[in-house]
């Protein structure tokens, strides 16, 4: 794996998002990265904060966790698997991900069922 040490950043604040929720992926480059490029498929290791797009209450982070995490980017939701291929290393990316390519409609069984989440995703490693 590719290794930049912590991320000189620290933990993204996310602004409230104004407007409707959006009904497909949305992608943003916060900082480009210029290290390995994710590919599908690839072993990932991030930092990430997700929250809700319309409460934008947080319900998950790795930095409030105080580590990183790696996993397969084929186990992860679909708005991973298609917003991170791309990404290089150093970056930090954006996405705003619809239910559809989250956890479902609502009444799924996931406490995220039916929800527009946002994530901001810091690049660690990728193998």
């Amino acid at each position: 794996m590719a290794d930049h040490s912590q991320n000189p950043s620290g933990k993204p604040e996310i602004d409230s998002p104004t407007g409707p929720a959006p009904d497909a992926l949305q992608i943003r480059d916060l900082t480009v990265g210029d290290g390995a490029e994710a590919r599908p498929g690839d072993r990932v290791r991030v930092h990430y904060v997700g929250v809700e797009f319309d409460t934008g209450d947080e319900f998950d982070s790795s930095w409030n966790r105080g580590e990183s995490i790696e996993f397969p980017l084929q186990g992860l939701i679909q708005g991973w698997q298609d917003g991170i291929p791309g990404m290089r290393v150093g970056g930090r990316r954006e996405l705003v991900i619809p239910p559809a390519q989250a956890y479902g409609r609502a009444g799924s069984g996931h406490r995220l069922g039916g929800k527009t989440l946002i994530f901001v995703i810091d690049l660690l490693g990728v193998g």
